[in-house]
């Protein structure tokens, strides 16, 4: 089968593959719509994977062959699958973190230890576990942005801990980002202010609940914060973007007591300075919970309930869509070009 695949040295391309097998818990899928993340082209770019490795976490399919123990799924469903796919038959999956199931941040298996989806076939680890049909109502493409980028913009919303009311700050607004300004006003917040740039991206903030947009090429993003709530500094700060400066950045911008929900992917292996004191906030027993998505067929069905019932709808993310597997190619390209107009691409297969 053809698959796009890291090659190493920083590229990516094409490479024939065998077809999977489906056996035990496992499944194989023939993908059907795929997005091209921007985690994709980090891990590309630091050259992070194993030669050869499928890349693609975002996506659905159509299910082609089952493992004698799959219990729950049968061949000629099409079902969507989250990034994260861990082994449940773990002591840290029984313990709550199926994300580091098999150590830290493990949990993420499609495109990082195991092939992802974007080829001609797929094999689904556990996938009674794992894979969730898409309700009556929800389209395919609001079910592959469900699985990741909502996904991971809630999760940030629930690490900060959002209370009804509550001021947040939230620091990217790309895809996960922009979702993130969804979670928080899904969670109760009360001014959302987003701090971007990008033309296309600050309009959708808007659209998504943003109350306020702070420009960091106008100045300090601390300084403009504290300025905006009059020295009091957020109550949180969902920590979507930006670079090896943003978490420092982050702590610095809540108040005393606040709480930085992290779901930046930080591409470093140095520290991460964080200046806490700058413009009198102090540190005063901040706290900073971060972490990867969850996963999982109950957390995915979870986030196609939002969908079925019109809490939130992820569609307008897309900006460019694709057609026909060789085309996803361009697709990843585009990720890694950024040009203004882009928020999120999406290939039907």
């Amino acid at each position: 089968m053809k698959a796009f695949v890291s090659l190493g040295g920083g590229q990516a391309g094409w490479a024939e593959k065998e077809i999977p097998q489906a056996t035990g818990f496992d499944g194989v899928l023939r993908p059907l719509l795929v997005s091209p993340c921007t985690s994709d082209v980090h891990n590309v770019a630091i050259d992070c994977l194993a030669p050869n490795r499928t890349l693609g976490h975002e996506g659905l399919g159509e299910i082609v062959a089952v493992g004698d123990q799959v219990k729950e799924f049968q061949v000629g469903e099409i079902v969507v699958v989250p990034p994260v796919t861990p082994n449940w038959r773990t002591v840290p999956s029984q313990l709550g973190a199926h994300q580091h199931c098999e150590g830290l941040i493990t949990g993420q298996k499609l495109s990082n230890s195991e092939d992802g989806l974007m080829a001609e076939y797929a094999l689904i680890r556990d996938l009674d576990a794992n894979a969730a049909r898409i309700p009556p109502g929800v389209s395919w493409e609001a079910a592959v942005l469900a699985a990741d980028m909502l996904n991971t913009g809630l999760y940030g919303a629930e690490l900060a801990e959002i209370q009804p009311g509550d001021t947040v700050v939230v620091m990217g607004i790309g895809p996960v980002g922009l979702m993130a300004i969804a979670g928080a006003r899904l969670r109760g917040a009360g001014r959302i202010i987003a701090i971007g740039s990008r033309p296309a991206s600050v309009a959708l903030a808007k659209e998504y609940g943003a109350t306020d947009i702070v420009n960091y090429k106008e100045g300090d993003v601390e300084r403009q914060v504290y300025q905006l709530t009059d020295k009091q500094g957020a109550d949180c700060c969902i920590c979507a973007g930006g670079g090896p400066d943003a978490l420092g950045q982050a702590v610095a911008m809540v108040r005393w007591g606040g709480t930085v929900g992290n779901v930046n992917y930080f591409a470093t292996y140095g520290d991460l300075p964080i200046n806490s004191v700058r413009y009198g906030f102090g540190m005063g027993n901040k706290t900073i919970r971060g972490g990867e998505c969850p996963g999982g067929r109950a957390r995915m069905e979870k986030l196609l309930a939002l969908l079925q019932y019109d809490r939130v709808d992820p569609t307008p993310l897309i900006t460019h869509r694709f057609q026909g597997l060789d085309q996803v190619e361009a697709a990843f390209r585009l990720m890694a070009q950024k040009p203004p107009s882009l928020v999120k691409t999406m290939v039907a297969l």
